[in-house]
């Protein structure tokens, strides 16, 4: 008995999703990443935030800062299970907050940054979150 192995078609794909293919095909990723110099990453660094107990509340959120020596902002995130149960909704959260913040790190302050979620954002849509995040 023999096989016959049948061949699909192949249909090229019009948008590259991985970063590993963008990669491959040339397309710089590193423009648009957040790097980790630009970010807050152990706890003793976000300790440093929350004590200098300088806050900016909006309806969703609660914005820690705190000035810093190093050169540009830097930014971390606390996202309670407790206020946004599913995992898509934490992620949707911070993602959103890393693309304002991306796109607004040059003109921003020598400054630390917490964005901490203080109410749940379950009802509300993703314009809603951005333009909070902005406004912060």
């Amino acid at each position: 008995m023999v096989a016959v192995r049948s061949s699909l078609l192949v249909v090229p794909r019009a948008v590259i999703a991985s970063p590993s293919e963008r990669l491959a095909a040339g397309i710089s990723v590193a423009r648009r990443a957040l790097r980790p110099e630009y970010r807050l990453h152990t706890a003793a660094e976000f300790a440093e935030v929350f004590g200098y107990r300088r806050v900016l509340r909006g309806r969703l959120f609660n914005l820690h800062y705190r000035p810093n020596a190093s050169s540009g902002a830097r930014l971390g995130f606390v996202v309670a299970k407790k206020l946004a149960r599913h995992a898509v909704l934490r992620n949707l959260v911070k993602r959103i907050a890393r693309e304002v913040f991306r796109l607004r790190r040059e003109s921003l302050p020598d400054a630390d940054l917490v964005l901490r979620l203080a109410a749940s954002p379950k009802n509300s849509s993703r314009h809603t979150i951005r333009a909070e995040v902005d406004e912060l």
